[in-house]
């Protein structure tokens, strides 16, 4: 009765435990085969392979990812936001079983694509269902909750890497964290059979009836209740206007010139925060860090686990006071935040390293000292606002592209550094760390031009931010526009639409 009857918060709390065991999902496959690649049993398996095919094993997950976004983006509105998240897990078994019955490098790299698979999928639909579903004020922190658990799976394949090697000779050591990843995927599957389909993508598809009910659930009120009636009413409005508004298929919307809804531009600050975390270097921390460890640093196999998983759990802290400040202080000042401190941060590992060693045991400690001192930074900022920012700054309409694309960008850069880095160690070493201080220096003044707060407006008040931007021009500002657009009922956009140039006038006596 519990199961076909809860409503009000225990029901947002079903979709926040689904998204969150999605998560937990991605963050485990994340931080799996970092562990994996100083086993002795999985090198010799596999003919000990070089550092080049190391990374090249390591990445082709990520070629999944890619494809599995490219699927999301031409059929993730059409299958729901709950069946693309539970395909996606489906997959996910299918690769995970491949990889522990691997016997060869062809298979596990099949494996590890078809994977990559499903969790592509996943990490498009999981982040669009949690924002169409959440309150303006929720939605921020429910986010960085599916991140926190993102990193508890992280830690889970670290200490499970840890704890093997007290049976280092044996195939288990490496076969059993990768059919783990079956765990995760059924209890997901699970969790999102008894969650319901976001009322957002329900009214998209003219299917009101069904998006009253699930909204009346989640009010914890009766379908007739004027705020359900309300609301509905708001969704169909924001839906029917951005049809006439763009007047065109969602793949020509984004070169059309001029679009009153901003398409492109939105589009690409939601791709933007993707290209920031991953060129900003969390992905040498995350997928590689007992790497970085063993061979940057010189600690041993079991040393360098320890503090992986013990780093680890400080970003998940990091994490949850991200979730006390993402609505208080907003995206944007996070983001300058993040990017600054990640600078400093990878300037001083650079450091630490270009002068450690065995001669100089506190240079090497000042380097492991500041990858900690990194996760601070990230952790308040660019581990969450990359899946926060897509699903919210883009349209109704184009959200599922919207985020596919910034997705697929994610995945993209995931790709090239994830290959590029073991042989980067090798090579060029501490300069390797000194590139990404650089890179998240120059993300400073585009987060700082070009970026939008989106902290506590709904998803229809920030569609009409960029309307009333666009109609206006450089009569007022973006913070005068967000002031508007926080005030405006929106119930008056019928109106507003028939009044044409005339808006601009209208939003400049406002302001």
């Amino acid at each position: 009765m519990f199961f076909q009857n809860a409503q009000g918060k225990w029901l947002q709390y079903r979709i926040t435990a689904a998204c969150g065991a999605g998560f937990l999902l991605f963050g485990y496959d994340q931080g799996v085969f970092g562990g994996l690649l100083d086993n002795q049993p999985f090198l010799e398996t596999f003919g000990k392979p070089s550092v080049t095919i190391q990374g090249q094993i390591v990445a082709t997950y990520d070629i999944g990812c890619i494809i599995g976004t490219l699927v999301s983006m031409f059929a993730g509105d059409k299958l729901g936001r709950r069946l693309s998240i539970l395909i996606g897990c489906h997959i996910l078994i299918v690769g995970a079983i491949l990889q522990t019955a691997s016997y060869s490098l062809a298979q596990m790299i099949v494996g590890r694509v078809v994977a990559g698979i499903g969790n592509g999928m996943n990490t498009i639909a999981i982040p669009i269902w949690q924002s169409e579903t959440a309150r303006a004020e929720d939605r921020g922190k429910l986010i960085v909750a599916q991140l926190v658990t993102n990193i508890f799976g992280i830690v889970i394949t670290n200490w499970m890497n840890y704890g093997f090697t007290f049976i280092p000779h044996s195939p288990v050591s490496w076969r059993f964290p990768l059919g783990f990843q079956c765990f995760f995927a059924i209890v997901t599957i699970l969790f999102v059979l008894i969650a319901p389909e976001s009322p957002r993508w329900l009214v998209m598809k003219h299917r009101a009836n069904e998006a009253r009910e699930i909204l009346a659930r989640l009010l914890a009120k009766s379908t007739e209740d004027s705020e359900v009636v309300d609301g509905i009413q708001t969704l169909e409005i924001a839906v029917n206007h951005e049809l006439e508004v763009q007047q065109t298929k969602p793949l020509q919307e984004i070169f059309t010139r001029n679009s009153k809804q901003q398409t492109l531009r939105r589009i690409l600050l939601g791709a933007g925060t993707a290209f920031f975390q991953q060129v900003g270097g969390t992905n040498v921390i995350a997928y590689y860090l007992p790497v970085v460890l063993t061979r940057s640093v010189g600690l041993d196999n079991r040393m360098a686990l320890i503090l992986s998983a013990v780093d680890s759990m400080s970003l998940m802290f990091w994490g949850v006071i991200a979730a006390l400040l993402i609505d208080r202080i907003g995206r944007k000042r996070l983001m300058l935040f993040g990017a600054a401190g990640s600078s400093l941060c990878f300037a001083l590992v650079a450091v630490g390293l270009r002068y450690g060693g065995p001669s100089n045991r506190g240079m090497s400690i000042l380097a492991v000292v500041f990858i900690f001192v990194y996760y601070v930074f990230y952790g308040v900022s660019l581990l969450s606002i990359p899946y926060i920012y897509p699903a919210e700054i883009n349209s109704q309409q184009m959200r599922n592209v919207g985020t596919s694309f910034a997705t697929t960008t994610n995945w993209l850069f995931v790709y090239v550094i994830v290959v590029a880095t073991p042989t980067a160690i090798a090579n060029i070493q501490w300069k390797y760390y000194m590139l990404f201080a650089i890179f998240n220096f120059c993300f400073l003044p585009i987060i700082w031009y070009f970026y939008v707060e989106t902290a506590n407006l709904s998803l229809e008040q920030i569609d009409r931010l960029f309307e009333i931007k666009h109609d206006s021009g450089n009569a007022i500002s973006w913070t005068e526009a967000t002031m508007i657009a926080r005030t405006e009922v929106i119930s008056d956009l019928a109106r507003t639409e028939k009044k044409g140039n005339s808006d601009s006038q209208h939003y400049e006596n406002v302001a």
